[in-house]
């Protein structure tokens, strides 16, 4: 169950017989003997998610399983049919078409991941930490976060935008732990573009606090912001999902119970103020933070008055005077331990370390990269990548020969339980009705689904009666999916391996279908049509442009369809390297089981600031 509610009362023996229990009662004294064991009799429901509680985005769902009070054994089952990973020697040059682009593609994306990390470039930088005193980005990071990897988000973000490059979106945003217990953390960059927000910017921490919100996550804020770009403000300001859903967004994760606390670590100014004076807890640093709607120089414009920066808004102004911060640093060594000192007060338990006994795959995950498809027609069978990823490389198969141009089945990912959909050939209705099935039964039983998406380029249109009848009966099978996933109250995981286009990418749970998250193989197409199969020669009598309207559209189509295409504009959460796809779906797993072991806070109401 993913409800972090507390048990209730529903369904708890009462003294003496009910009149409910005494039909079960004779079944189990037949089958046991005059006295059936109590443990079977003293099950207890959990209780029903509240609003704004429990899976997230579904509600008032029926009670789905009996829960037991003893601890699950976390050594599974060694007895899944272990699947043949090994690449017949007839798609050898299948595998090595797709092990070459993958070293290209991987290739651009290293290059890129490179530039990313100098930030606003080696001069900007300098000057931030030279002649500003202030630490770059990753180096809080470091200070803030425990030892080890942490999860970054959309690290693209921003790249070869309409208005230029905006590396990382001028913000980092990504899942990391304190104290044990997994934040999401949105930190400013104040060497892209002065710290100023940027649409995208906007966007990329809008993305962050929804997956905060999701998976109730402690959400710590660096900020270190200029404000909004002016020039661009008809895009970052008016509309509901602009600037202003971010102070909203914090008003409801605080009434929600989410913790969220925020460093003051330079400027905060115009919108970026609110964030800090939002938070439950916020810390400013002495001769670095400073805090206020409009600067010096608009004061000194308006009024002509001449104030320094930490006489309108600094440090020992808000800890002393104004009371909009809580905590004085005197340098950012401090403000990141003081944070972290915040952090251990908030009651919020880390994950309880438990004995996950898994075993490796029995493949290397480095031959991941000569099954990446180059296109859909270098698709190779779905289950070589599959025995890539599981532990053992064992599958509990689902209707293995029916539908199988869809593979569904059970399999543990370091030690975690998963429902696996992933796409093997064209979603036909016996594959789509399949799929439907086996995501109702993991709905049903509480297991977190994968999903590997490769959907087919979009079909042709039906050439005959018998043709268009087999397109109805796929058109309404794949609705009964689409309903399907969507209402499915379990976390979901979508990677994008190869192909993601048109409707099919729906009923895989592509991003309007809200997976907790997606990421994409830098080989993977996102696009309505795969532009490979778009014409460059006119039909005739259809088409009354030109030859090379036509070639200029499938260019254009080829462009934006790329995965880095794809993620510098935050369509999904991130590119990661097919080799270590099993690591990073393991972290989000660890991740969203967080939320079990949190304790929700009955208060309706967010915390009011003076």
């Amino acid at each position: 169950m993913w409800s972090p509610a507390p048990l209730c009362a529903l369904g708890r023996r009462r003294p003496g017989p009910s009149a409910p229990l005494q039909p079960l009662t004779r079944l189990l004294q037949r089958e046991y003997g005059e006295q059936p064991p109590t443990r079977l009799l003293q099950r207890e429901y959990r209780e029903l998610p509240l609003p704004r509680q429990g899976w997230g985005r579904t509600h008032h769902l029926p009670p789905r399983r009996f829960v037991s009070n003893k601890p699950k054994s976390r050594r599974h089952p060694k007895t899944f049919p272990v699947l043949d990973g090994r690449v017949p020697a007839v798609y050898r040059h299948v595998f090595e078409a797709n092990l070459r682009n993958s070293e290209a593609v991987i290739n651009r994306y290293s290059e890129l991941l490179e530039r990313v990390k100098k930030g606003g470039g080696e001069n900007a930088v300098l000057r931030h930490t030279k002649r500003n005193k202030k630490l770059f980005v990753r180096e809080r990071l470091r200070l803030l976060l425990d030892d080890g990897d942490f999860l970054e988000l959309s690290p693209l973000a921003g790249l070869d935008m309409p208005y230029g490059d905006v590396p990382a979106a001028g913000c980092l945003t990504g899942i990391g732990k304190i104290c044990g217990v997994w934040c999401v953390f949105i930190a400013s960059d104040a060497t892209v573009k002065g710290g100023t927000i940027y649409p995208i910017g906007v966007k990329k921490q809008l993305r962050a606090q929804e997956i905060a919100m999701e998976n109730r996550l402690l959400s710590v804020h660096l900020v270190d912001s200029g404000g909004a770009f002016l020039p661009l403000q008809s895009e970052l300001f008016p509309d509901k999902l602009h600037g202003g859903r971010i102070f909203y967004n914090e008003a409801i994760m605080s009434a929600m119970g989410i913790p969220q606390v925020a460093v003051v670590c330079g400027s905060c100014v115009a919108g970026g103020a609110y964030v800090p004076t939002m938070a439950e807890e916020s810390v400013i640093i002495d001769k670095t933070g400073t805090l206020f709607l409009a600067g010096p120089p608009l004061v000194k414009a308006a009024t002509g008055e001449d104030v320094s920066p930490e006489d309108l808004g600094g440090a020992r102004l808000h800890s002393q005077v104004s009371g909009c911060t809580d905590h004085f640093a005197p340098s950012e060594e401090e403000a990141y331990e003081c944070i972290r000192n915040v952090v251990s007060t908030l009651n919020c338990e880390p994950v309880p370390e438990e004995d996950r006994d898994h075993d490796s795959p029995l493949y290397s995950p480095e031959e991941l990269l000569g099954l990446a498809p180059l296109d859909y027609g270098c698709t190779l069978p779905v289950k070589l990548i599959l025995s890539r990823l599981v532990d053992g490389s064992r599958l509990q198969e689902f209707k293995a020969a029916y539908g199988t141009t869809l593979v569904t089945g059970f399999g543990h990912v370091e030690g975690h339980l998963v429902g696996i959909v992933a796409n093997n050939g064209e979603l036909a209705h016996d594959a789509a009705l399949k799929g439907s099935h086996f995501v109702q039964l993991c709905g049903q039983r509480g297991i977190p689904i994968l999903f590997l998406q490769n959907t087919a380029p979009q079909p042709a249109g039906p050439a005959s009666i018998s043709q268009a009848e087999a397109h109805s009966n796929r058109l309404k099978a794949q609705a009964s999916m689409m309903a399907a996933v969507a209402c499915a109250a379990v976390p979901k995981i979508t990677i994008v391996i190869g192909g993601c286009f048109g409707s099919d990418s729906y009923v895989m749970c592509g991003r309007s279908f809200s997976p907790n998250f997606l990421f994409l193989w830098p080989n993977a197409r996102v696009a309505l049509v795969d532009s490979r199969h778009f014409p460059t020669v006119p039909p005739a009598g259809d088409w009354t442009g030109e030859e090379l309207e036509l070639k200029q559209l499938k260019a254009k189509l080829e462009e934006e369809s790329s995965a880095f295409y794809s993620s510098s504009r935050l369509w999904d959460d991130g590119i990661i390297l097919p080799q270590d796809t099993r690591k990073v779906i393991a972290q989000c797993l660890e991740i969203m089981e967080q939320k079990k072991s949190q304790a929700v806070s009955p208060c309706p109401y967010p915390i009011i600031r003076m």
